[in-house]
């Protein structure tokens, strides 16, 4: 009896074809979302800083939801999770100054210095009070501008906060990051922003993430905050989770099964609804 078997050369091409078909049903998604978002430019401290926004398909009189991007990345990669709160929030998506199409300051901005740009930006976009949400080294941008902008935050949710202190080093971020794994059409996205930045820029600011001690502020913060973190994260570990909950006086944490670090492009849903009642309790403006 002749047993016939497919060829190697034929699963793969079947594999690669498989592959090719999610990554382009993944890229007309996005170019679907991009087109459900308008683009808005505001003049903060001489700089033109692009964002996209939502703001038609949310109720009036809730608390808008500002996205804060990671590190060398754009607003691009976020628009999974912005379109799935669109429809309870008012939506903004800034590129922080140096990144994506917003305009570059002559000097690198330190972690301190973007946390005052987010909250220039929100003041000058007559946001009077709002939600962030955050993901990696966005989570250390939004601590800062917490710490020293109370004023305009409600609450403030943070998936996969960088950077676990004993892997504060370029030699561990390489490893971690090396071992989360995210879809194709997303590391197309990050290297068109990190382009779009420049080497330097991206280096600069990684080495000011790596310096970074957002613990030393942590306890001094009063604002209501939620740490998301995905169970298969390599990159925000659960104990340094623990840690950041346990210094906010008003932290808490949900941990989401079976997903890695970039949740708002990869688990956009699961997200979402771990996010909605906690913004729920802080969406009134009234």
């Amino acid at each position: 009896m002749t047993r016939h078997t497919s060829k190697p050369s034929a699963r793969r091409s079947m594999r690669q074809s498989k592959s090719q078909t999610e990554e382009e049903a993944v890229k007309s998604r996005l170019e679907q979302l991009k087109k459900i978002f308008i683009t808005r430019w505001v003049e903060v401290d001489n700089l033109f800083i692009h964002a996209r926004v939502n703001t038609e398909q949310a109720p009036d009189n809730v608390l808008p939801v500002v996205l804060v991007h990671g590190l060398g990345l754009s607003s691009t990669y976020l628009l999974p999770i912005a379109a799935e709160l669109a429809h309870e929030h008012p939506v903004y998506a800034p590129d922080l100054p140096g990144f994506g199409l917003s305009a570059k300051p002559k000097r690198v901005l330190n972690v301190q210095q973007l946390g005052d740009a987010l909250a220039a930006w929100i003041e000058a976009t007559g946001l009077p009070q709002v939600a962030l949400l955050g993901n990696s080294f966005g989570c250390q941008i939004i601590i800062e501008c917490m710490a020293r902008h109370p004023e305009l935050i409600a609450c403030a949710i943070l998936q996969g906060p960088t950077t676990s202190p004993s892997e504060r080093s370029w030699f561990w971020q390489f490893v971690r990051w090396q071992q989360n794994s995210n879809p194709k059409p997303m590391g197309e996205i990050a290297r068109q922003d990190y382009r779009a930045c420049g080497i330097y820029r991206l280096a600069r600011t990684f080495q000011y993430s790596i310096r970074h001690r957002p613990e030393d502020i942590l306890a001094q913060i009063k604002i209501p905050v939620l740490v998301v973190r995905g169970s298969d994260d390599p990159i925000c570990h659960s104990e340094w989770v623990d840690e950041i909950v346990h210094l906010l006086p008003g932290g808490k944490k949900v941990v989401i099964p079976e997903v890695q670090h970039t949740l708002v492009w990869t688990a956009p849903s699961q997200l979402a609804e771990v996010c909605r009642p906690f913004l729920a309790n802080a969406t009134s403006l009234g």
